[in-house]
């Protein structure tokens, strides 16, 4: 049995890291991954005084300036267990990925999906491939949407996804989870990426083997030194 973990989990006003967690075990995940504005550096005092091991911390970098980015990937890095890149516009995407300090790029085509899709960023995708960079597969827009607008964001999650195959980039699948009622569990995560042309087993390894290799650092093991 696979150990699931839920990543781009915020925590709303008034609630812990342990309420999450336990709602998010009860649903079945192992562990959960928080993400905090890159305006602070350390977590909330809650996730710092909170030992378990299941509760993981990030920083997401929301910036429109490369040179910010940059600028901020240096602050941060071996400061912070986790670095995400909030993308959207091709050139925070394609400065994010060639930096080999970021774990995960989230919307990479917009929080609705609505900048297209990768096929216009083939570069983008090989850099992310080589630099262990796993590209954020939010399920969100899918959930919150419907009619024609749902059938739209579901043709690009799939075109985007043959892409992904072919460039061998690693998915990762979430709900941009803000409370307890935004949790779905590990089956109806894998039920709707279906919907979106996943199979089972790469469904799998988006909620198990590659967030735990991420919090791991498995995927960058030898690329700090090639970067030297």
């Amino acid at each position: 049995m696979p150990s699931f973990f839920l990543f781009n989990v915020r925590l709303q006003s008034g609630m812990s890291a342990d309420e999450m967690l336990r709602a998010a075990r009860r649903f079945g995940y192992a562990g959960i991954c928080i993400y905090n504005e890159d305006e602070a550096i350390m977590p909330s005092p809650d996730i710092k005084l909170n030992l378990d091991p299941s509760i993981h911390t990030g920083i997401e970098i929301r910036t429109d300036s490369v040179p910010e980015l940059k600028r901020k990937l240096r602050r941060y890095w071996s400061r912070v267990p986790l670095i995400v890149v909030h993308g959207g516009e091709e050139k925070m995407n394609m400065a994010a990925v060639k930096d080999y300090r970021v774990d995960v790029l989230t919307h990479p085509c917009g929080e609705k999906w609505e900048r297209g899709e990768l096929k216009h960023q083939i570069l983008m995708l090989k850099y992310a491939a080589r630099n262990g960079i796993a590209i954020e597969f939010d399920l969100n827009p899918v959930i919150k949407s419907r009619g024609s607008e749902r059938a739209r964001i579901l043709r690009r999650l799939r075109e985007n996804l043959k892409l992904i195959r072919k460039y061998h980039v690693m998915p990762l699948l979430t709900t941009n989870t803000r409370s307890i009622y935004d949790l779905r569990a590990p089956r109806e995560m894998i039920a709707l990426a279906s919907l979106c042309g996943m199979e089972r087993e790469e469904a799998i390894m988006a909620l198990s083997e590659i967030p735990a290799g991420i919090l791991t650092r498995r995927w960058k093991r030898g690329r700090e030194v090639e970067q030297l």
